[in-house]
């Protein structure tokens, strides 16, 4: 099957009982899962971001301050309303309704933030949508995945079982794996010429 598992109705359904239905701007451990996605982004600073499934907006916020450019989306209606109100005062930012991977937008990015949304995917739809990603993915780009870890009805997967799905991807370096009871956060980097990998932070600086 080539989309989502869990249909429309079901998320239709979160929303339209709450504006914010996981409380993403409420729970502490969305707000520190969040905060610690932006500080492993390895670069101080991204020229276009790509963010899918961004829900109610809460880390396209953060990524915002670290990026010259974002463009998120949401395959619900109201989520979408949602996160334009929250990042209206926010020129730089792009917030547009599409369900993926059918409608990949166009052009490059050199930063792309899957967070809670893979584990939605029938194989055949991840299989293509990390393969678009990478494909979208500048050299030296970066590639964040951040998924809970623990089995849900809705989930085909876990945190553990995308990081396997990404590790076999050619093309990427893993620069970070934080893993925690609850979730798992990962940061590749698309490998430059002939599989050279990148520099690690320090390095950049000079320090090793």
């Amino acid at each position: 099957m080539s989309g989502p598992a869990t249909p429309d109705a079901y998320f239709e359904a979160m929303y339209r009982d709450a504006p914010d239905p996981w409380r993403l701007a409420e729970r502490w451990y969305e707000r520190r899962k969040y905060d610690l996605t932006v500080a492993a982004l390895p670069l101080p600073r991204y020229r276009r971001a790509f963010e899918p499934a961004c829900s109610v907006g809460e880390l396209t916020h953060r990524l915002a301050r670290r990026c010259d450019s974002v463009l998120a989306c949401d395959r619900v209606g109201s989520a979408v309303e949602t996160a334009r109100h929250r990042t209206r005062d926010l020129a730089h930012v792009e917030i547009r309704r599409m369900l993926l991977p059918e409608q990949w937008p166009e052009g490059s990015f050199d930063l792309i933030v899957l967070s809670e949304f893979l584990y939605y995917l029938h194989d055949t739809a991840l299989d293509r949508l990390l393969e678009l990603a990478v494909r979208s993915l500048e050299p030296d780009g970066t590639l964040v995945t951040v998924h809970w870890d623990h089995p849900v009805a809705e989930h085909l997967t876990t945190g553990a079982g995308i990081a396997r799905r990404v590790a076999a991807l050619p093309g990427l370096a893993l620069l970070a794996d934080h893993r925690e009871e609850d979730f798992v956060l990962q940061i590749h980097q698309r490998t430059g010429p002939e599989g050279r990998r990148p520099s690690s932070v320090a390095a950049r600086e000079g320090l090793v």
